[in-house]
């Protein structure tokens, strides 16, 4: 028995090889679930700069664990930290610790583009010798899935390090 050949057998094969080929190149060009736009990057860290001034939060709430942190330059503190709970061990629990009145910051500018957020801003406050402490900042964040996965600072390491020496960190 001879079977008649089915008109529709190529149609049906090019529709399944272009079906096929199109839902390999959708899934190739979406993005990954833990990706984030530039814009949300850029909201989740000025929401945290927001809380920071308000005294209800801050950025370092961003970090990731594993996240690391480098200040540049010549401070005192001037080194890569490898883990978020060693740079909140050696900079930012002494450097609060330092403090009669925490630093509040007041932003110039946040910038995103892709996974990275520059952040410059001012921050001032008292340390408990009664002297005000001043400086500005820039700090730029590589951000994965939300959180910051590495971070470089950039600050003015006189004032830093003049609070550093002049202020014996306290509980």
């Amino acid at each position: 028995m001879t079977s008649k050949p089915r008109f529709w057998l190529p149609f049906a094969a090019r529709f399944t090889l272009g079906f096929a080929a199109a839902s390999v190149a959708i899934l190739a060009l979406a993005p990954r679930a833990e990706a984030q736009t530039a814009s949300q990057n850029k909201a989740a860290v000025e929401a945290k700069f927001d809380a920071w001034k308000a005294g209800t939060g801050n950025p370092f709430e961003l970090l990731a664990d594993d996240a690391n942190w480098t200040i540049e330059g010549n401070s005192v503190a001037s080194k890569r930290y490898p883990t978020k709970e060693d740079f909140l061990r050696d900079v930012i629990r002494p450097f609060n610790a330092r403090m009669s009145v925490a630093i509040k910051p007041n932003v110039r500018g946040i910038t995103a583009e892709a996974d990275r957020v520059v952040i410059l801003f001012d921050a001032t406050g008292n340390a408990k010798d009664g002297k005000p402490y001043t400086n500005t900042y820039a700090w730029f964040f590589r951000m994965k899935a939300g959180r910051v996965v590495e971070a470089n600072a950039f600050f003015d390491a006189i004032a830093f390090n003049d609070l550093w020496a002049r202020v014996t960190p306290t509980e």
